[in-house]
């Protein structure tokens, strides 16, 4: 008697906006691919921008050659499955309640992103896959790059998080004895990757007072 076929992982959707601290997105990729999980990624339009800003880095703007792209900036050129979808793409798979997920993870991610869900608005794919796991009730993790938070963007903030995504701030901790500033980024990346329970960072994690 044959067995079952084994039932293929969902994907991840992995959104990248604009803010500042895209070594996050970087670095989620990284261990992500590393541990052969099925990505969808989208990067907003102001990523570009961004790239450039920080890195003097060109990033593709066609979807084909995103890949090898990110593959690059992730140190993993095979592994994983990792398909990249342009910004301006709302018919994309993504964009359909239809189209099975783990969740999505934004990161790093603006607070002008922030607002425009927190008042339902999807003016390009990011936006609308990330409003596709809110009303489907899948997981939706917030990695916010901003400091000081105004209280507009506190009140945004707490708008998601009652519509049930998860906020996990991009700020380190110290327990871990962080030695580089990878490793402060792990940390978040840990953190975030923790609440679509995926365990796939190397981490010293809390283990109480010795």
């Amino acid at each position: 008697m044959s067995s079952a076929p084994s039932t293929p992982s969902r994907p991840l959707i992995l959104g990248i906006t604009g803010a500042s601290g895209l070594i996050y997105a970087v670095r989620a990729l990284k261990f992500l691919l590393a541990a052969d999980q099925a990505i969808e990624l989208v990067a907003s339009k102001s990523t570009y921008l961004v790239w450039q800003a920080e890195s003097d880095i060109r990033m593709p703007v066609e979807a084909a050659q995103q890949e090898q792209f990110w593959r690059q900036q992730a140190g993993v050129e095979t592994g994983g499955k990792l398909r990249c979808h342009p910004w301006g793409d709302v018919g994309a798979t993504i964009a359909s309640g239809s189209f099975r997920t783990l969740g999505m993870v934004i990161m790093p991610c603006s607070m002008s992103t922030v607002g425009k869900l927190a008042a339902g608005l999807s003016s390009d794919l990011l936006e609308r896959a990330a409003d596709v796991q809110l009303k489907e009730g899948r997981k939706l993790v917030i990695v916010p790059r901003e400091t000081p938070f105004s209280l507009i963007h506190l009140r945004n903030l707490t708008t998601l998080a009652e519509a049930g995504a998860r906020i996990v701030p991009a700020i380190p901790a110290w327990y871990h004895n962080p030695q580089t500033i990878e490793d402060l980024v792990d940390f978040v990346v840990a953190r975030a990757l923790d609440q679509v329970d995926l365990d796939c960072v190397p981490l010293k994690r809390w283990e109480g007072h010795l």
